[in-house]
């Protein structure tokens, strides 16, 4: 299917590994020429190589912490009129809420609600002058199924879900779409952490683990960047732009309800 992205613009937020990498690889393989962002510059320099090879489209790699002022102007600066932006970032580690003090409360609030915002602010202005624009935000399955340990994370998504909810319609009439994707147990190096560390707790093994964890997913596997990359990216699209202000579940089936 040709997405129609041949020659667009994107900026793709936290995306040298993981679910980003897969956004970006997917919206490259479209023509899009794309912004990679990371905070480890060996492993951002081997991505932009990677992709450039690869699909053969322009691609910039901008190391920064897009959580800060000064990471998110030189994002801005690579590319200031992109036509997608995919925000991506990383979430608090885990911890009891017990144990969130208020200098981490404002850390999780800035990472994944403040962040995209501000981003959202700053490009759309100039998606309505072109009229088109795509933004799609990576939150978390745990917006709609708490998970343990994950509270401050799960708040600030759900937050940020409920703001651009109002936002999203305001920009519709504008040939701008914002929606979410969440995802579910991805086979991402965040979960291999996670079964580390059971691993570690139970005495058991990580194979174990591993195989436990997928068991009660009902696609019986954990989800791939490749994925959720082309999910993005079918979001992106022009055949997409009569879906808004939604939140698009990829996780085998593992939240259990019908709407």
């Amino acid at each position: 299917m040709d997405l129609g992205l041949k020659g667009k613009k994107a900026i793709i937020c936290a995306s040298s590994r993981g679910l980003g990498r897969g956004c970006a690889e997917a919206l490259a393989e479209a023509g899009c020429s794309v912004v990679l962002n990371g905070r480890d510059e060996a492993v951002l320099a081997e991505t932009r190589v990677a992709l450039e090879t690869r699909y053969g489209v322009e691609v910039t790699a901008v190391a920064a912490d897009v959580s800060t002022q000064s990471g998110q102007q030189a994002l801005l600066a690579a590319c200031p009129d992109p036509d997608i932006l995919v925000n991506n970032n990383g979430g608090p580690p885990r911890k009891d809420y017990t144990e969130l003090d208020r200098e981490a409360l404002i850390s999780g609030a800035i990472q994944n609600f403040v962040t995209p915002v501000e981003l959202i602010q700053a490009v759309t202005p100039g998606m309505k002058a072109r009229g088109f624009g795509r933004v799609v935000n990576i939150t978390s399955l745990s917006v709609k199924m708490p998970i343990e340990g994950l509270d401050l994370s799960s708040g600030a998504r759900a937050g940020l879900t409920a703001f651009l909810a109002g936002v999203c319609r305001q920009l519709a009439p504008h040939g701008i779409t914002i929606n979410n994707l969440l995802p579910g147990k991805m086979d991402t190096d965040r979960l291999k952490g996670g079964f580390t560390r059971t691993a570690e707790q139970t005495g058991r093994s990580l194979d174990d683990v591993r195989a436990e964890q997928a068991a009660g997913i009902p696609a019986k596997r954990f989800g791939n960047a490749e994925e959720f990359g082309q999910t993005c990216a079918f979001l992106c699209s022009r055949h997409a732009g009569y879906i808004t202000g939604q939140n698009i579940l990829m996780d085998g089936g593992l939240y259990p309800a019908a709407f």
